[in-house]
């Protein structure tokens, strides 16, 4: 079944005026985009620095509105620029972690109500600081550990404590942006077994932004690559990867250093 149907996706951002008479000019960055994530899948997209990877994240979660083009969740339109509340239906859905663990978690704030608050701005009800103490677990921490604050987690640590917040109401898609690329290659591995466990044991569907092939090669079913805002090629990961049919791809993949899970670095 289809869960995410993104058809004819386009973002175009107006360029600053530099004089008061200037036309009016516009950057695109995401440019007649189809995209099918069925459930249960992971989807990974792949690309350069500006090809248009967080633009399309961000258009499908609905966090920005597409100058044109439509996004539909299990058959419902996602309407980005309804209110926070009329897009709660979205948000207890999905969940993301972003690329930074150390921005990501506000340093003011203990672990339990950083990873609890989903629960209370979702009004999600039941026994919220026991899923919160349930969940820490899940991500390999201790349940202890929720009246302590990020400054006392390694970076690590800090990255299963966000990847915790993403996942404690329960969502079906879980979204990662760049989310392993600022772990060092021990912890970038643990994780990405972590997200595997994740996945099998919750039926998780996943999209992942990622410059790591390994990352994509270990997690990912399906690929999507994209180059200027385009969708370029797309497919079965090992079809995709092994035997690549744009000319882009293949220098894309010649270009980009794999680390696998056990920590081997190839070009």
């Amino acid at each position: 079944m289809t869960l995410i149907q993104a058809r004819g996706l386009t973002r175009r951002y107006p360029v600053p005026r530099t004089h008061l008479f200037e036309k009016k000019s516009f950057t695109t960055g995401l440019e007649d985009a189809d995209l099918d994530v069925r459930e249960g899948t992971s989807v990974g997209i792949i690309g350069e620095s500006g090809s248009g990877k967080s633009t399309l994240v961000r258009l499908l979660l609905g966090l920005d509105a597409p100058t044109s083009g439509t996004v539909e969740f299990d058959g419902r339109p996602v309407d980005a620029r309804a209110s926070a509340r009329a897009l709660h239906w979205l948000r207890r859905e999905t969940g993301i972690v972003f690329q930074d663990p150390y921005a990501s978690l506000d340093p003011r704030m203990s672990v339990g109500r950083l990873v609890g608050e989903p629960l209370w701005a979702l009004g999600i009800d039941g026994d919220r600081r026991a899923r919160v103490r349930d969940v820490l677990v899940d991500v390999g921490l201790d349940a202890d550990m929720a009246d302590r604050f990020p400054h006392e987690f390694s970076g690590g640590q800090r990255q299963r404590i966000a990847l915790a917040r993403a996942i404690v109401h329960r969502p079906r898609v879980l979204v990662g942006d760049e989310p392993l690329s600022a772990l060092d290659v021990t912890v970038r591995a643990q994780i990405l077994e972590l997200l595997g466990e994740l996945r099998v044991r919750d039926g998780l569907t996943f999209v992942m932004v990622s410059h790591d092939i390994g990352v994509v090669q270990s997690l990912c079913d399906e690929v999507v690559v994209m180059k200027d805002g385009r969708i370029v090629e797309e497919g079965p990961t090992e079809k995709v990867l092994l035997q690549p049919q744009v000319s882009y791809t293949r220098r894309l993949l010649a270009s980009i250093p794999v680390i696998d899970a056990t920590g081997a670095t190839g070009d």
